[in-house]
């Protein structure tokens, strides 16, 4: 029997738990939520971009956010420092969950990636169960998975990305986005190791490096596979410019937190799959 297949099953399954608790009295009752991040201790990116795509969503909609992060240690983008941060995040989960989230999100898509194909069912699982296990239950998602999720969602069967990792870790993207029925037709590495380096980078530069890539055929542009390089300027630029949806692990981390609430995944100006139609 095929393990991804099992697990999808049980994920799915879980999830809909989850919603029907945590959810159905919120519609009616609850409109301030807290988010979980958990994440690199370098990273710079998913403190900024997940909050300014939240904060725009208050413009036009009741629901309110704040923002709490628990960090792995993490400085260079290696297989080894991944694994050993990966490990860590149980930690996270338990300390935030000493909080009460209301949804928590696992913000490195390349350390869950490198632990093996389809792995975001086992981690988004195992950090939930650590939750449960603390009296404090939130769902889990992880930009790995969301990433997947988002683009299955919008129905991206082929896609062109940028990412700021050395080729070895971006074919390993690849790999992954491909083993979920999500065909790579081309891809741009711009190999910089260092994980504060990627975070320095302009968050509008996306928007000149995407011309390198071929979209021809593609369905949506992947504008940063890394929660870690800035990219939230560059998403509409693109998209007006390519005719494209365009997405970003963040963009696609937000919309996956969202949906584990139970609310409207839009937030006005961040590209279309925030749009509310998906």
């Amino acid at each position: 029997m095929n393990l991804n297949y099992v697990l999808d099953g049980m994920n799915k399954a879980h999830q809909n738990s989850v919603n029907s608790k945590y959810c159905n009295h919120r519609s009616t009752m609850k409109t301030a939520y807290r988010i979980g991040l958990i994440v690199p201790s370098s990273n710079t990116t998913m403190e900024t971009e997940i909050p300014a795509m939240l904060r725009a969503r208050e413009g036009v909609l009741p629901e309110r956010f704040t923002f709490h992060s628990s960090r792995m240690r993490m400085m260079e983008v290696t297989a080894e420092e991944l694994a050993a941060m990966d490990r860590d995040s149980d930690r996270c989960a338990l300390e935030l969950s000493d909080a009460r989230m209301d949804a928590m999100a696992y913000a490195c898509l390349v350390a869950i990636m490198s632990m093996g194909l389809g792995y975001h069912r086992v981690s988004q699982q195992r950090l939930h169960g650590v939750t449960v296990a603390n009296g404090g239950a939130a769902p889990v998602t992880s930009s790995a998975g969301a990433l997947v999720q988002g683009l299955q969602a919008m129905g991206a069967k082929k896609v062109s990305i940028i990412a700021p990792y050395m080729k070895p870790l971006t074919q390993l993207v690849i790999n992954y986005l491909e083993n979920e029925g999500i065909e790579v037709i081309d891809s741009l590495s711009l190999e910089i190791p260092d994980n504060l380096l990627v975070g320095a980078r302009d968050p509008a530069a996306p928007a000149e490096l995407w011309k390198r890539l071929n979209v021809q055929g593609a369905d949506a542009i992947v504008a940063s596979a890394c929660v870690q390089m800035p990219s939230l300027a560059a998403v509409p630029l693109i998209e007006a410019a390519s005719g494209l949806p365009v997405v970003s692990s963040a963009v696609c981390t937000t919309w996956s937190l969202l949906k584990q609430l139970g609310l409207e995944a839009r937030a006005p100006g961040f590209g279309a799959l925030l749009s509310g139609r998906f």
